[in-house]
């Protein structure tokens, strides 16, 4: 054994042994490990603009009263007192999209979850999955804020991280406490301040796409390194309580997918007047009652969600 040591390349593959066992851990403890920090289910604050009383639903306290009335279901819609979601799938530039209209009575019906309804890093579900847990009638993919240690994570009336964006764009979608849409530079506004004024939700990802009804991306913006034409999501207002999602294919021989710049445009032409680029790729999902409306794919052959760590959704 002493002899071993003796030689000083073996010092050498020691180190370099030592080097890989540390790099390995290092990743496997940042896109791996799962690692939660709070259980949301509970941590829900009421900022919605109704009053309660002993008939309203306490879940989320959402100020929604529990008769939604007659609710109405087919294929592509979903109707209640409280909710209408109409789908419809489209193809432009050589790319399928799938686009969801939404008018809510309240904002508390637009939420977030987290996978395993718990913040922290590496947790992660399927889109649908994430939605099932939570009775979401519509759901997209969120920011995957956690596969970023930087951005801002407000959800659902409650901070988790105040930490600003350290990407080239820095902007995050604020939806404020009567559910409108404001663009923000998180290095000028502060957490505290989105706290103070009752903000309901923060999504930090981007950039954003269309502020007062103009595109805000040019011809050659792209989020990263990523590719030109990509499986998109995002989300616009079109005005008071009314929204819309739009997911596209992408990757694929029969879908090219979308720019940032074609997508903005997309969103323009559906009345959008403020609108948000959220994660895209093979995290690009929609889910309606249950079922995956996309065709989601990270490698253009084989049609699967990718796992996300949380989702924007409509429901109760």
């Amino acid at each position: 054994m002493i002899n071993f040591f003796k030689k000083p390349y073996r010092y050498a593959v020691i180190f370099s042994i030592l080097l890989v066992s540390l790099s390995i851990f290092v990743l496997l403890d940042t896109f791996v490990i799962p690692k939660s920090q709070m259980n949301t289910e509970d941590k829900v604050i009421n900022n919605s603009s109704g009053t309660s009383d002993n008939n309203e639903i306490t879940d989320n306290n959402s100020s929604i009263s529990d008769d939604k009335g007659e609710v109405v279901i087919t294929e592509n819609s979903y109707s209640d007192e409280n909710i209408e979601i109409s789908i419809e799938s489209d193809r432009e530039n050589g790319t399928t999209f799938y686009v969801a209209d939404i008018i809510i009575k309240d904002p508390s019906l637009l939420k977030t979850a987290f996978a395993d309804n718990s913040y922290g890093r590496n947790i992660k579900e399927v889109t649908s999955e994430i939605a099932s847990e939570n009775n979401a009638i519509l759901a997209i993919n969120g920011d995957f804020y956690g596969f970023r240690n930087s951005g801002y994570v407000l959800r659902n009336g409650v901070a988790y991280r105040d930490s600003v964006s350290t990407d080239e764009y820095g902007e995050a979608l604020v939806i404020d406490s009567e559910g409108n849409f404001k663009i923000i530079n998180e290095v000028e506004t502060s957490m505290s301040e989105l706290e103070s004024q009752g903000v309901l939700q923060v999504l930090s990802f981007g950039p954003a796409l269309v502020e007062n009804g103009e595109s805000v991306v040019g011809e050659n913006d792209e989020v990263g390194k990523a590719m030109v034409s990509n499986p998109r999501t995002a989300i616009g207002q079109v005005g008071p309580l009314h929204y819309i999602m739009i997911v596209s294919d992408g990757r694929t021989s029969e879908s090219e997918g979308f720019t940032l710049k074609e997508l903005s445009n997309i969103l323009i032409s559906r009345g959008c007047i403020t609108a948000y680029n959220l994660d895209g790729g093979g995290s690009s999902t929609m889910v309606f009652n249950g079922k995956v409306i996309n065709k989601p794919t990270t490698n253009g052959k084989s049609i699967k969600e990718r796992e996300v760590s949380d989702i924007v959704y409509i429901g109760y």
